[in-house]
């Protein structure tokens, strides 16, 4: 059996985009990457807010009334606390998709975000500043479940023509939810100090729609074929178990230099960044949602250029950087270190990786929205100067180091690495290694049929 389902292939059966394809891709995405990317950016708007109410409550509780340093640390705390949660759930993304599954994690995390929604939103009336880091931390193990087993799932769901596609769908949501979180945060709608914990508490909605639809859809077959499957050959021609330092190396610069690059300070940090560029306050909220609006159009449409202008219209040229970086950010790197894990390692160290890829990806976040304030105090605008430098040196390593893997297989970019990591070429095919034929050596039986 495991001879006829595993055959050579000449990849040209099921390539196409199928309607079950593309709505589990964008479900799977709509309840996880947007979420992510929600959390990411709503703390921005109701930044006072939240200060004013640790304020409060510690003057009520502890007869303590904090200065300007102290509510900046607890709300650098609250901030990046999301960070520290997200590493928690990269740490268990390896044992939780082998044992419930891709999809099946993804169902079963998503009771974190009720539980972390209710917390936040219940924060405020229980006068308890701690459920709002609590709450944080708890949607942050959610993001770092998910944001490591969405690209996992829809890189082995997926033919290798259509795996950049795909890929890129978690990436749009990312600045999707980021766009939603910041017109949401607009003084108009939930932008009022009295509304700050139900903008918060929103992420229920899209998970019990993710809820509802994700486990009509099935399992990837990768996954229940080799892991779950229990066919000899199968197993047998994944066995060769040979250096992958380079893919290693790769993926921890990608993650490392994807959260330094400054990306994360722009979205914590928004409004404080045009304040300090002059932009009058009354404007900043729609100059934010304005680059909301580019990031997802960056994101969908790949391509985004901006014009020159004359040094006397400095604030709008603060602006136009910003604007630059979100752009720059969305079109190039937004997605790829988790699209590419995928397509480094192979079906049996894949879990592994993305565990590494994910911890390291989040402790850099960390990094990020704890020190980012206290840095831009501390050296003012050079502090940029540091992530001009970290994508500078990410650039060149990308340019020297990674191959291209556009329509490539798992097997084929694993012998592209071999020359690195010293192995013969032959040693990766000594086993025997079989591609899938029915499911395009990539697990989509079930999805293209």
């Amino acid at each position: 059996m495991a001879d006829e389902i595993l055959l050579e292939s000449d990849g040209k059966h099921g390539t196409h985009l199928t309607k079950s394809l593309l709505a589990v891709a964008f479900l799977a995405s709509f309840g996880s990457s947007m979420l992510y990317g929600f959390n990411l950016a709503v703390v921005n708007s109701p930044a006072q807010y939240i200060k004013k109410f640790y304020n409060e409550t510690l003057t009520e509780s502890y007869n303590w009334i904090p200065d300007e340093r102290h509510l900046t640390i607890l709300y650098s705390v609250t901030v990046s606390i999301f960070a520290i949660g997200g590493m928690t759930g990269a740490l268990l993304v390896g044992k939780l998709v082998t044992k419930f599954g891709r999809k099946g994690t993804l169902v079963r995390a998503t009771v974190l975000v009720f539980i972390g929604g209710a917390l936040m939103g219940f924060s405020r009336s229980c006068r308890m500043p701690a459920m709002v880091i609590l709450g944080r931390f708890i949607t942050g193990v959610h993001s770092g479940i998910c944001l490591s087993v969405v690209p996992m799932y829809l890189s082995e769901i997926a033919p290798k023509s259509l795996r950049g596609f795909l890929g890129l769908v978690p990436s749009i949501h990312i600045c999707l939810g980021v766009f939603i979180a910041q017109v949401l945060g607009l003084h108009e709608l939930l932008g009022k100090e009295e509304h700050w914990p139900l903008l918060l508490s929103l992420i229920v909605f899209p998970t019990m729609i993710q809820l509802m639809l994700l486990p009509w859809f099935p399992e990837s077959p990768r996954y229940l074929l080799i892991e779950k499957g229990n066919i000899h050959a199968t197993i047998e021609a994944l066995k060769w178990d040979r250096c992958v330092r380079w893919q290693v190396i790769t993926i921890m610069v990608l993650n490392i230099g994807m959260q330094l690059s400054g990306i994360d300070a722009i979205w914590f940090y928004t409004n404080d960044i045009f304040r300090d560029a002059g932009i009058p306050d009354l404007n900043i909220q729609y100059v934010t949602v304005g680059t909301g609006a580019i990031e997802v159009i960056s994101g969908m449409l790949g391509c985004f250029t901006i014009e020159r202008a004359q040094v006397a219209y400095m604030r709008y040229i603060s602006v136009g950087c910003v604007v630059g970086i979100i752009a720059g950010f969305c079109i190039g790197p937004a997605g790829v270190p988790f699209l590419i894990t995928a397509e480094l390692f192979k079906q049996s160290h894949r879990p592994a990786a993305y565990t590494v890829a994910g911890v390291l990806n989040w402790m850099s976040n960390f990094t990020i929205g704890f020190v980012f304030p206290f840095l831009e105090m501390t050296m003012g605008p050079y502090c940029y100067l540091i992530f001009c430098t970290i994508c500078l040196g990410v650039a060149l390593y990308t340019f020297f180091v990674i191959p291209e893997t556009k329509n490539k297989t798992f097997i084929e970019i694993s012998q592209m690495f071999a020359a690195k990591n010293t192995i013969l070429e032959e040693e990766l095919t000594s086993n025997g290694y079989l591609k899938l034929t029915e499911m395009n050596g990539y697990g989509t039986l079930g999805l293209h049929s």
